[in-house]
Parts: structure tokens; C-alpha cells; sequence
């Protein structure tokens, strides 16, 4: 997933090397499954031929698109896992990253949107209702991940886990020893490196987005690499959305969506959805983070 991923045991766990050895083959199968950049995975199967036919997937995976296409419902389209061919014009896929012309761009949101695809609960396929519709789970894959590790991990007597892909994807199970506030975890600034928050976790996961690392520069401006589906244009508003969810897969796929979606979708969603909070930092010069749906034991700023 390009990323490092890392398991954190407390000291004296029976066995640590040799369950967490066996976590991170779980991982590299997920990987294997997720992966769009190898012909072989069941996404990449499931691209190629979801247009022609039904395509039966994975129990586990059939359920994880079910909760992406929940998501995408319950936030007015602003996240979308679709956008595999938005993703490939705007050179975020494989390169050089450039900004598409009208034309293009406009094709690929033709070729975007859940609303072209349908999941058959009772056979467990994906059909997709028009060509070149492209599923990318580089916004949900991380967190999916860690989800299905701390299960194995539990299953394995770890009660007490913390768990990242890359920073940006967390999960943490029980508490440290002897602080029952849970692990404490700094969000940092997207690019000052400083520490906006710190959020204490427990039995629960925290989800980043930003533009930190990739991005291309057009006209004196940065365009980061997280595409609105909605417009075909890389979203603005947002330097930084952090979520805490009771999966990873949702607090990665909420972050995205509150990034694309700003403040506003954020609010009405955690006042929505009970379990959902958020720390957002707007765009502009002065501009301070957010706090939404967090009580005071919950975070601290700085």
C-alpha cells in the first residue's frame, strides 16, 4: 500500500513477534486483494470485467464496498470510490501528474459515480452499468486493513493494540497501562510539521487527510491529489480533515469525504451519526483548527 504499517504490543505480550509476523501476512494478502496496481488483484478483476457481467467478489470485500457506497450516499456524493479514472487523468495513477483538459476531464467524471454501479447483497456481485467505471479503495484500503488486523490480533488474546498505516491511518484497541483516557495521538499540521490536536483513542480509529506529500503546482497554485467527484477538480477548502470513527475503513473514508465535502458536511454528519467526530483545518492564512463532535476529554489542542 506503499506505506509502512506498524504494530504496537505492550511489553511482555506472549508470542508478540510471532502473532504479529502472522498480522502482517494477513496484510500483504489484503494487499494482494485491494492492490489496482497489479493485474492480478480482485479489484483489478473486478474493473476489467464488472462491465460485461456480474462479478461475484469476496464476502469481506463485498461488504467493505457496501459501506463505501453507504458513505458516498450519506455525504451528498463527496466521497466516491469510483474515481479510478479520474484519479488516471489527473496522472495521480501512475504518472506524470498534470492537470487534464476540459475534454478529458469531463469524459473521466462521466466515467465516475456510484450511482452507475449495483451491489447484489443476496448473490454478492458488482455490475457496473457503463464502461470505464473504475473502483480505486486507496481511500478505504489502509483502514479496512487495519481493521482486519486488529480483529486478528484479537482473535490472538491482544486486547491492547495500536495500530498505523503511514500516520495517516490509525486504530487503537483497550488503553495503555494505567490510562484509561486510551492512546494518546497527535495530528500535525499538514506541511508545518507542528502539532495541531491531540486526541486520545480507544476501542476506536482516526483517519487523515491532506495534501502533504502529493500534489502538482499549476498556475502559483498547489493542487492536491484528492479529487471532488462531483467536479473533476482537486478539492479546495480544507488544508487538513481528521476523524475519529469506530473503524478505521470509516474514519479513512469520513476524512476524505470531509476534506472533498468542508465544514459544513462535517457538522451535519457528526450530529448525524453517533461514534463520528472531527478536528478540520481550513485553508487561509490565520486559519485555526476545528474541533466538531468531541467532548473535552476526548482532545486537547496542541
Amino acid at each position: 500500500m506503499a506505506t509502512q504499517f506498524e504494530i504496537i504490543l505492550p511489553f511482555g505480550t506472549p508470542a508478540a513477534v510471532a502473532i504479529g509476523e502472522e498480522a502482517f501476512r494477513l496484510l500483504d494478502a489484503l494487499e494482494e486483494q485491494m492492490t489496482v496496481y497489479r493485474a492480478s488483484s480482485e479489484i483489478s478483476r473486478l474493473n476489467r470485467c464488472a462491465f460485461a457481467r456480474p462479478v461475484r467478489v469476496e464476502r469481506r470485500l463485498f461488504g467493505l464496498l457496501e459501506l463505501a457506497a453507504q458513505i458516498h450516499r450519506e455525504t451528498e456524493g463527496a466521497y466516491d470510490i469510483t474515481a479510478g479514472a479520474l484519479i488516471k487523468a489527473w496522472g495521480f495513477f501512475r504518472g506524470p501528474r498534470r492537470v487534464p483538459g476540459d475534454e478529458e476531464r469531463e469524459a473521466a467524471c462521466q466515467q465516475t459515480g456510484m450511482d452507475k454501479v449495483t451491489l447484489d447483497s443476496e448473490r454478492g456481485t458488482v455490475r457496473y452499468h457503463q464502461p470505464g467505471i473504475e473502483i480505486n479503495l486507496g481511500s478505504i484500503g489502509k483502514g479496512y486493513a487495519l481493521d482486519r488486523l486488529a480483529r486478528k490480533l484479537r482473535s490472538r488474546g491482544c486486547k491492547r493494540i495500536l495500530l498505523h498505516g503511514g500516520t495517516s491511518s490509525v486504530y487503537a484497541g483497550g488503553c495503555p497501562a494505567e490510562a484509561e483516557r486510551g492512546w494518546p495521538v497527535a495530528i500535525l499540521h499538514p506541511w508545518e510539521g507542528r502539532r495541531l490536536a491531540r486526541v486520545w483513542l480507544r476501542d476506536r480509529a482516526l483517519g487523515t487527510s491532506a495534501a502533504t506529500h502529493q500534489h502538482l503546482e499549476y498556475n502559483g497554485k498547489k493542487l492536491g491529489h484528492i479529487l471532488d467527484p462531483r467536479t473533476g477538480w482537486p478539492a479546495s477548502g480544507i488544508a487538513s480533515a481528521s476523524v475519529l470513527a469506530p473503524s478505521a475503513a470509516e474514519a479513512d473514508a469520513l476524512s476524505t469525504a470531509f476534506y472533498v465535502g468542508g465544514l459544513e458536511l462535517a457538522r451535519r454528519y457528526c450530529a448525524a451519526h453517533r461514534g463520528i467526530a472531527a478536528i478540520l483545518l481550513p485553508e487561509g492564512e490565520g486559519a485555526g483548527p476545528v474541533a466538531i463532535g468531541l467532548a473535552p476529554q476526548e482532545f486537547s489542542w496542541n
